[in-house]
């Protein structure tokens, strides 16, 4: 049978239908068990599967498909190819039903839920397709929030403090939007001239500022005490993962994560999944590592990215 994947190419993303071999799985089910749901890649469907931690390698797959996903509290976003062009759209659901369908303006990036489940947000790339060039990309983050049915599909509206001035460049850029418990407070990557800040934002009052340079793709933890990001290793290096105290500004990095490049999910308050290509290994996978940097972390599982919680 052949499979219909993207494919990425110089100027842009294309569709093209490639040979594969089906492999056996479990009758699709929506995800009830499990403590990790994820993308699968290895052939190329981009199926939401998931596992238990207890035994990974129990999996069973979901009848969903989609590029980023996410689910807290009965709330699931899907950021999914929507039609040829290709075209791609962020599926909002809630307790198994379709709630809202948003288009996206770009290639699907990351997708958070809040911890209520009632704001929902995601970033694509417009342009570019990789973090990795400071300046030589652009993206388009937005959110829903399910209590007033507002829909923000870009946050550079906002106003910007950075380092006590107002940011209003052309180029400004945010991704990687993380919710908190009062479902207003956010964190953030803002990114303009070439650097990178960590913001704080409110999503009533519409504005943000910055707290420190340096850090993208926040993660909230589920106390809110603490936020995980990707951090670079020198000026130029790849990213690794650093766990920021926001009580007393203490910044750890993780062992056994240079190389990622995703918005880490904190599975509880200890552990944290993410998504990097391993050496050697063509495709990203997902990795699991203490919150308190205890030990390196470990593959998870194989050809899959997009963790999120169960």
């Amino acid at each position: 049978m052949s499979a219909i994947v993207l494919v990425a190419a110089a100027g842009g993303v294309y569709l093209t239908a490639v040979a594969r071999e089906d492999r056996p799985v479990a009758a699709a089910t929506a995800a009830r068990s499990g403590d990790l749901l994820y993308v699968e890649l290895a052939d190329g469907r981009s199926r939401v599967e998931q596992l238990s931690l207890a035994d990974p390698s129990a999996r069973s797959a979901t009848d969903q498909a989609c590029q980023r996903f996410y689910r807290a509290a009965g709330t699931t976003v899907c950021l999914k190819l929507a039609g040829p062009g290709p075209t791609y759209a962020a599926e909002i659901s809630r307790a198994g039903e379709v709630v809202r369908t948003v288009p996206l303006p770009g290639i699907p990036s990351r997708a958070k839920v809040s911890g209520s489940g009632q704001v929902v947000s995601w970033t694509s790339f417009v342009t570019g397709d990789s973090y990795s060039v400071p300046g030589g990309f652009s993206t388009r983050t937005g959110f829903f929030d399910l209590r007033s049915g507002e829909l923000v599909e870009s946050l550079e509206g906002f106003a910007a403090d950075v380092e006590g001035r107002p940011r209003t460049a052309q180029d400004v850029n945010y991704w990687g939007l993380t919710v908190g418990a009062d479902d207003r407070t956010f964190y953030a990557t803002l990114a303009s001239g070439g650097l990178t800040w960590l913001v704080k934002g409110d999503l009533v009052d519409r504005g943000v500022r910055s707290l420190r340079r340096d850090a993208e793709c926040p993660s909230l933890s589920p106390d809110g005490t603490k936020v995980a990001y990707k951090k670079r290793i020198g000026r130029l290096g790849p990213w690794d993962l650093a766990v920021l105290d926001l009580a007393t500004g203490t910044e750890l990095r993780l062992p056994g994560t240079a190389g990622v490049d995703d918005q880490a999910t904190w599975l509880d308050a200890d552990r944290l999944a993410f998504a990097a290509v391993p050496k050697d290994a063509k495709q990203a996978a997902v990795h699991l590592v203490p919150a308190d940097g205890s030990a390196p972390a470990t593959v998870l599982v194989p050809d899959a990215t997009s963790p999120s919680p169960a």
